[in-house]
């Protein structure tokens, strides 16, 4: 029996009980013949319809629908995945995973696959309501166990008041429900390939256990998570966009996360690591235990980080880039001539982009490549 809570009605995911109806739409939406040829190119429309009609639980989606995704997209995309450090975890308790945040669907979703095949129980994870783009991504999100977050914004009441209720959920979430949460170290997505944790995500997460603070933290049972990707995903766009932000505001254009999503799961990405940190222990945060609130978040946040970029897999690419960004040959016996030429024919496709200062674009492109060498 579900441990159900009426406050959470707002952000949840389905329940069990409600999976076979939003099995029955997802199999019945427009989008539906596109999609089944991508995860199941084996089988007729029809069978894959019937296919995912039968699934009744949110493990059998997973299994096998959410699992074949996966496949596709390594096969695909991704020349060697890898993942280490699951023998940290243990099946029985649920832990609040806290990753690098590189791709909007990538890094928690490859990061599921990796459970599954392991044997090990799938989390709940969180869900930009700006992402929630129409009936089909919400049945598709909320079936795989995504819960709604709030993009912050209004005014510091309903800021405070949002950051309350998603505290109080991920803690309802791993304390009575008994079930792991993944969540990002900062509101959305590295662009600039410095990973750092923004002490307001621990806030938030001591918001809900306002009496100990090491309690607030420890019962959570954080697990830093690197992610590191060859090939970084939407590395053209994300450098434009930087390159854009600095001479004005910028502002999302539409249907650019729906953009963003399908370029990161389709661009090539080359060797995929996922390093599953070992976890915060109490010991760590009882050596906080003098300091004031904010210096305590801020000290917590940096144990993550000291989990986070060590354990950030650099490849040629990263020293290349730095090579070139800084006009030397410091990291020249980390990468081969034909790495560096891949990497020089890969940034031509910035020349596409119609802009005034090109070499400024390039230098923001490397950079992106080239800070998680001097970030570790």
């Amino acid at each position: 029996m579900e441990i159900k809570n009426p406050q959470f009605e707002d952000v949840r995911p389905y329940y069990e009980e409600e999976i076979p109806q939003a099995m029955q739409r997802i199999a019945s939406s427009e989008a539906f013949p596109l999609l089944a040829s991508f995860v199941y190119p084996e089988l007729s429309i029809e069978e894959a319809r019937a296919k995912i009609s039968s699934f009744k639980t949110v493990y059998e989606f997973q299994t096998d629908t959410m699992r074949k995704v996966n496949e596709q997209i390594i096969k695909r995309s991704i020349t060697d995945f890898s993942c280490s450090g699951l023998d940290k975890l243990d099946s029985k308790k649920s832990y609040l995973f806290i990753s690098n945040h590189r791709d909007i669907v990538l890094d928690s979703c490859l990061l599921q696959y990796s459970f599954v095949e392991h044997n090990l129980p799938t989390t709940q994870i969180t869900f930009g309501a700006n992402l929630m783009i129409n009936p089909l991504v919400i049945d598709i999100g909320k079936a795989n166990r995504m819960f709604k977050v709030e993009r912050p914004g209004g005014n510091m009441k309903e800021f405070y008041a949002g950051s309350l209720h998603l505290s109080e959920y991920i803690r309802f979430v791993i304390t009575k429900r008994e079930e792991s949460v993944w969540i990002a170290q900062r509101n959305g997505r590295t662009k600039n390939g410095i990973d750092a944790t923004d002490q307001g995500i621990i806030k938030m997460l001591c918001m809900s256990e306002q009496t100990d603070k090491i309690k607030a933290v420890a019962e959570l049972n954080i697990v830093p998570v690197s992610v590191s990707y060859e090939w970084e995903p939407c590395d053209v766009l994300k450098a434009i966009e930087l390159y854009e932000s600095q001479s004005k505001k910028y502002t999302k254009k539409p249907g650019e996360d729906l953009n963003s999503i399908l370029t990161g799961i389709l661009q090539q990405k080359g060797k995929v690591h996922f390093e599953v940190c070992t976890p915060i222990t109490v010991a760590e945060l009882m050596a906080l235990e003098n300091t004031t609130r904010n210096e305590y978040h801020k000290a917590v946040a940096k144990l993550l980080d000291r989990r986070i970029n060590p354990s950030y897999r650099l490849y040629p690419n990263n020293y290349i880039a730095h090579d070139m960004l800084f006009g030397n040959t410091r990291y020249q016996g980390m990468y081969t001539p034909e790495e560096k030429k891949a990497f020089i024919e890969h940034m031509k496709e910035l020349e596409r982009y119609d802009c005034s200062d090109v070499d400024t674009l390039k230098e923001i492109f490397m950079g992106i490549y080239a800070n998680p060498v001097d970030n570790r």
